[in-house]
């Protein structure tokens, strides 16, 4: 699995809103300058977000965005599948079926559906809580 900028930023988005959540709304502009990216790019990301009912917006002047549910209860790995699609390490490991001839006889297949499980458990497991909290630490450590 190799995460695309969509991925890495979307995932970015969803720890900043977080660490503002029940604070207030943050625009996708100063969402833009947090992360240094595009603030056309980040609407795009917004968009598939709210498609897929992790994010909020309220419109007008003090409008912005936030999470739609509480961080600890939205999953990295919800976000990638929003953002990204499948989070499939190879084609045969993948919820969408295979296409592959090989897949029963293939001797690395045991191998791939192990890391598939792994990679799995860590984006199901893993919350935009726990993200923004460990930022946070990182943050702390960096101003020592």
């Amino acid at each position: 699995m190799r995460l695309s900028t969509k991925g890495r930023y979307g995932i970015k988005a969803m720890v900043d809103l977080a660490t503002c959540y029940g604070k207030g709304l943050l625009s996708v502009a100063q969402l833009a300058e947090m992360q240094g990216a595009s603030v056309a790019y980040l609407e795009q990301l917004i968009s598939s977000l709210r498609k897929n009912g992790l994010v909020e917006a309220v419109r007008g002047a003090s409008g912005g965005y936030s999470l739609a549910r509480p961080p600890e209860q939205i999953s990295v790995g919800e976000v990638l599948r929003a953002l990204e699609g499948s989070t499939a390490l190879v084609d045969c490991v993948g919820t969408e079926g295979s296409d592959c001839a090989n897949a029963c006889s293939c001797s690395a297949r045991p191998l791939w559906l192990k890391l598939q499980r792994r990679i799995d458990d860590v984006l199901t497991q893993t919350t935009i809580k726990d993200m923004a909290d460990d930022y946070a630490i990182q943050k702390e450590r960096i101003r020592e």
